[in-house]
């Protein structure tokens, strides 16, 4: 027996049921793994569990039903099947959601960025599950019955789906409590709800941004001690990017991943986290001073961060980036990006972050007066093409991964290739530390160095990061952080410095300890909040 159409073509109701099933069955794969995962399959729970299938398919008819209607039934169904075929490929491939972070870091992804994404798994979930259905939808026939029986009958559409859904709940009280409070985390993986919801929150903060709201001011009182002529700082702040801690030998890690901060004695931070899992908000919130706790990106750019307040107070700031970019916290100071061959001298043919370097000296050596604070924003460990961040003679560990599709390797390959990105990062610091040495003669110098956020390698089927931080795992919080102090200088004790080595720190801390060092004062500065606190040398 074939299934025949009706003559006059399907009703935009039966359309957009049809659609939300297709979603449900093709979509969220990794959403019913998890569920199976949480909760086993039995006779006991077998309804429970049909009901969850259930209630997705009549949230996705919900929503579609609310925004279909008429001749915008096909775009939008169109639409929401190709975008869906691709939030089915990331979550089940690398075991991310697709929320308004996630959103925020697609915004701000550059083309090479992007084009590492970009594999055969992907081209074939798009077209298996986005164009050809896609094309089904575009050739279906629709029959219109007129405006008032159309509206009626999708009117009585949504009554029946809110009449489901509030039965279901009610049948099933005692495992919707459980799922909702022990297992909320869960519904992030929904598709194509969480993305649309996530979709209607970033437009929102967006439009909100285009308001073109002035930025408010922070620590007008900022003023550096006064000290002589001959006393400068040089303080060299380096943003690394998704490296993880438990892969830094400094940390215990069985591979050498460190001998360069190994021998030249760094202070390591072991216990060092970061505030959130992506660049779009870590960097951001880094610089600021709201803290973690209650940090957004919009706060954020509503109000000036750290590099502003040590500019009015007369340091020398400067950016150099070999990353996608500063994430809006450079937007008022000095700001150059190496990503490419005509800038960076160092591209074989990735752009390496050794070529920010000759700028760096070239900007002392212009800048006979005041202290100095530049900030390195890495390249480092940018995944998935974890091969591409280190250049050949740097592939210790093998064999690695050499594909930007991480299901065509295996774990072992995949952590190779990111160990050697990491030892390849231990090489750079080690070429800063080497630059800062040659200027002890004008400055007293130092380094610190702390990634953005980590990065999830295969463990549970997580891939690469962005997970929401009530939810993520530690991989992808828990990040490397180590100072390095110039010979000549004597403003700490590294020895106390190295027994506190093993408290908690966290991104907020760095704000504090720029200010610190470099002894600005402000009401915006907390000593208990600087790293290096209680560790000064008496009248410094």
């Amino acid at each position: 027996m074939r299934f025949r159409l009706p003559a006059q073509g399907l009703t935009g109701n039966t359309l957009i049921v049809m659609v939300a099933v297709f979603l449900t069955v093709s979509g969220n794969l990794t959403f019913f793994g998890k569920v199976l995962a949480t909760y086993q399959f039995t006779a006991g729970n077998a309804p429970e569990l049909i009901s969850l299938a259930v209630m997705v398919t009549a949230i996705s008819v919900l929503l579609l039903a609310l925004t279909c209607f008429g001749r915008t039934t096909r775009p939008v169904l169109i639409v929401i099947l190709l975008l869906s075929s691709l939030a089915a490929c990331f979550m089940d491939s690398y075991g991310i959601i697709i929320n308004t972070e996630m959103l925020e870091n697609v915004a701000q992804t550059n083309v090479a960025e992007a084009l590492d994404l970009l594999n055969f798994r992907l081209l074939a979930y798009f077209v298996l599950l986005g164009v050809i259905p896609a094309v089904a939808v575009a050739r279906v026939p629709l029959h219109w019955r007129g405006m008032r029986v159309e509206a009626l009958a999708r009117g009585k559409l949504l009554a029946l789906i809110v009449v489901l859904m509030v039965g279901t709940v009610l049948a099933f009280g005692g495992f919707y409590a459980s799922f909702i409070r022990q297992h909320k985390s869960l519904r992030f993986f929904t598709n194509p709800a969480t993305y649309i919801y996530s979709t209607a929150r970033f437009a929102g903060g967006a439009f909100a941004a285009k308001g073109g709201q002035p930025v408010a001011v922070i620590g007008h009182d900022a003023h550096i001690l006064p000290h002589d002529a001959t006393h400068r700082e040089l303080f060299i702040l380096v943003i690394g990017e998704t490296a993880r801690a438990d892969r830094f030998s400094l940390n215990g890690y069985e591979r050498d991943t460190n001998p360069q901060l190994r021998r030249a004695g760094v202070v390591n931070f072991p216990n060092f986290w970061a505030c959130g899992t992506s660049t779009a908000v870590s960097v951001p919130c880094m610089f600021s001073l709201i803290g973690i706790d209650k940090f957004d990106t919009k706060a954020a750019a509503a109000q000036e961060n750290v590099l502003d307040v040590l500019q009015r107070a007369g340091v020398n700031v400067l950016w150099l980036d070999n990353n996608s970019d500063s994430k809006d916290v450079a937007l008022r100071v000095p700001y150059k990006s190496y990503k490419t061959p005509d800038v960076n001298p160092v591209c074989d043919p990735e752009c390496r972050d050794v070529g920010m370097l000759p700028a760096v000296q070239e900007y002392i050596e212009a800048h006979p007066t005041g202290d100095i604070l530049i900030v390195l924003h890495q390249m480092g460990n940018h995944g998935p093409a974890y091969f591409k961040r280190y250049p050949p003679e740097f592939e210790k560990f093998r064999p690695a991964c050499q594909n930007a599709d991480l299901s065509q390797c295996s774990r072992e390959e995949i952590g190779n290739a990111y160990d050697n990105a990491i030892l390849y990062t231990d090489f750079f610091l080690g070429k800063v530390i080497e630059l800062l040495q040659r200027n002890e003669g004008q400055f007293e110098t130092a380094m610190l160095y702390m990634s953005d956020h980590g990065e999830s390698l295969g463990e549970k089927g997580v891939y690469l990061h962005g997970l929401p931080r009530a939810i993520a795992p530690e991989a992808q919080l828990h990040v490397p952080a180590v100072m390095w102090f110039g010979g000549g200088y004597d403003q700490v004790d590294v020895a106390a410095l190295r027994k506190k080595s093993d408290t908690r720190f966290t991104h907020d801390n760095l704000a504090h300890t720029i200010l610190g060092f470099l002894e600005v004062r402000t009401s915006v500065y907390r000593p208990t909040m600087d790293i290096l606190d209680g560790c000064r040398k008496p009248g410094r």
